[in-house]
């Protein structure tokens, strides 16, 4: 991901501009007729290339490729520029799980909700927000509207360098150490 505000190097920018020819290349290929029904003319491709472009500058141009791959094996239509910004999202975060995956992660995790083997900590302070017992108690459009957005929140956080760490409880013994002296006492005045 290029951060805002800086340029993009000669040999960059040719590698950017390969990238989105090869992505309205595949899509052409694998679309076929979609694809001429949207960008028939060399107007409409002209233009649709640099929205495209403008739409996908903060990607590299490997996860733009990667993408397209993706979204071409996974969808029989053509898809819309959201769904390839959706997809380098996702390969650029690849170390956070989907927001789907997140939200049945934390319904299915259970007490002690610290000691869970999370697959990413923002899990948990999502599932910490919303409360615990509204995740479990029902599965509903509104508390998945609700995780995936706090998810979101949080996960832009940590992209920015925010550190969510589980501090885990520790266990106090509950149990004393035992007097032999006072179990001695108690023996003999109980014969025991």
């Amino acid at each position: 991901m290029i951060a805002l505000g800086q340029k993009i190097s000669t040999s960059t920018k040719k590698d950017f501009i390969d990238a989105i020819d090869a992505l309205f290349l595949k899509l052409e290929l694998a679309y076929h007729y979609q694809f001429y029904k949207v960008f028939g003319s060399d107007e409409r491709l002209k233009e649709g290339k640099k929205l495209w472009a403008v739409s996908l500058k903060k990607f590299s141009p490997n996860d733009i490729l990667e993408s397209v791959e993706l979204v071409i094996s996974s969808q029989s239509y053509l898809p819309t520029l959201t769904d390839i910004i959706k997809a380098c999202e996702d390969i650029d975060n690849h170390e956070f799980p989907s927001v789907e995956e997140a939200y049945i992660e934390a319904r299915k995790s259970y007490q002690p909700r610290k000691e869970y083997n999370w697959s990413h900590p923002i899990i948990y302070f999502v599932g910490k927000k919303i409360g615990w017992n509204i995740l479990n108690e029902k599965d509903t459009k509104q508390n998945f509207i609700s995780f995936k957005k706090i998810f979101n929140a949080y996960k832009k956080q940590a992209i920015e360098g925010k550190n969510f760490k589980i501090t885990k409880n520790k266990i106090e013994p509950t149990t004393k150490i035992l007097d032999k002296n006072l179990l001695e006492k108690l023996r003999k005045k109980y014969k025991v």
